[in-house]
């Protein structure tokens, strides 16, 4: 099943990558272990994701499983 998700706004972000990680049946221990960091500085990514590079969050959703792509917002008249 392909589900889109659109991110209009950083504050989606949070709810987004705990709802991916708990449909992975994923903790966040276990997520920290793929991603190569502590638990405690995934739950500090996880809490706050808007603070994280771009690069870290790509590893992240593809961890998850989750492609990211992007399309433009206008539409043309």
């Amino acid at each position: 099943m392909n589900n889109d998700y659109p991110l209009n706004t950083l504050n989606q972000l949070r709810p987004l990558l705990i709802g991916f990680r708990k449909a992975n049946g994923l903790t966040q221990k276990d997520l920290s272990e793929r991603l190569g960091v502590t638990q405690q500085t995934y739950s500090r990514l996880e809490a706050n994701p808007a603070s994280a590079s771009i690069e870290r969050l790509f590893k992240v959703f593809s961890i998850l499983g989750v492609k990211i792509s992007f399309s433009s917002a206008t539409t043309s008249s």
